[in-house]
């Protein structure tokens, strides 16, 4: 199988995505950022068990190579682990020129990303995603941060990667709900950027959720397509780029209320995507067979269909404290047709009917 390139375009700052397999082991892109420098290799303890010694190995030319394994797990996305990584920092007495390499999924490439923006106020990181969610979406775009008991990614920075490196091969030893926890995010992009791409998933969804290297290498590498270019063109979400939130206020707020960890973010972006659907239904954007096929996508990726059987204001209450919200009034990614998005709020009835709608009943 060939290695994918393409380019987030932020001027000076621009860099690579590499989709493919066998970038574990290196690649002449991340040689130069290497050579002569400390380098931080930031996991968690399953993924270093599994791949630590390969990416190491492509390693060669630093300076020095630590390695910093985090618990593993949402639950763990916290102000605790990301002073490990600086407590291994400082004892090593990292310089400002240093490299951190984040290797594994979307909570370590968050935690490894904060930890590079914030280190002597600034230094280089690489990504390489090894689960499928953080491979297609979060790995992507320079968004970092840790969880806050109150709200999901609360707290954080805009710090871009210097590269990142996709590994298709590590998607492999993925469970089948870490899959499905991806491919929702893939279903994110289809549903907001491109109507196509969410009927070619459509059609592959089997093959996908089983593994299948090609089916999957595709994917991933349209999904990093959409997302650089909406990263492109708006990097600090001012505008644009809050369109990739698609499902993620109802997701987060799933997530905070229900405990991080319990839900994978992409099960609960799943619900949110399904719940996001049926608002902008009920707000006369879309006819009803949108929501309807956005059920049916989610429901064949094998993700929750409904939400926890909460009432609806303590959902609204866990979705005020969200990054789009205004003074505590929150604002949500709908759609006006399958491939537009609109980030707009809406009527506080409305929002309760369609969490009713999309919500587990009360027992």
């Amino acid at each position: 199988m060939t290695v994918h390139s393409l380019t987030v375009q932020l001027g000076d700052r621009s860099y690579p995505i590499l989709v493919g397999p066998g970038l574990l082991d290196g690649h002449p892109m991340l040689e130069p950022l290497v050579r002569g420098r400390q380098v931080a290799v930031v996991t968690n303890e399953r993924v270093e068990a599994l791949y630590g010694a390969r990416l190491r190995g492509a390693l060669r030319g630093a300076s020095a190579v630590i390695t910093v394994a985090l618990p593993e797990g949402e639950a763990h996305k916290n102000w605790v682990s990301l002073n490990l990584i600086f407590d291994a920092l400082l004892a090593a007495q990292f310089d400002r020129r240093c490299l951190i390499v984040a290797l594994g999924g979307g909570v370590v490439g968050d935690m490894a990303g904060f930890a590079a923006a914030a280190y002597q106020r600034g230094v280089d990181f690489v990504q390489v995603p090894t689960t499928l969610l953080a491979q297609v979406d979060s790995s992507v775009g320079g968004k970092t941060a840790i969880n806050h008991p109150l709200g999901k990614n609360m707290i954080g920075a805009f710090h871009q990667p210097r590269l990142v490196l996709a590994d298709t091969d590590a998607l492999a030893s993925l469970p089948a709900r870490e899959l499905s926890a991806g491919i929702a995010e893939m279903i994110k992009h289809g549903a907001i950027a491109d109507p196509a791409y969410l009927g070619s998933l459509e059609q592959d969804m089997a093959r996908l959720r089983a593994g299948d290297p090609d089916s999957l290498s595709r994917a991933v590498l349209r999904s990093c397509e959409i997302k650089a270019s909406v990263v492109g063109s708006d990097e600090r979400e001012s505008g644009l780029r809050a369109i990739l939130n698609f499902g993620h206020t109802f997701g987060h707020a799933i997530e905070a209320g229900a405990g991080y960890g319990q839900w994978l973010h992409g099960e609960a972006v799943g619900t949110g995507m399904v719940m996001a659907a049926e608002l902008s239904a009920r707000l006369g954007l879309v006819a009803g067979a949108v929501p309807e096929r956005i059920r049916a996508a989610v429901a064949q990726a094998g993700l929750p269909l409904q939400g926890p059987a909460w009432p609806p204001e303590r959902y609204v209450e866990l979705m005020s404290v969200d990054k789009k919200a205004r003074q505590g009034t929150p604002k949500f990614v709908l759609l006006e047709a399958l491939g537009r998005a609109v980030v707009r709020e809406a009527p506080v009835e409305l929002v309760h009917e369609a969490l009713l709608a999309c919500s587990a009943p009360a027992r």
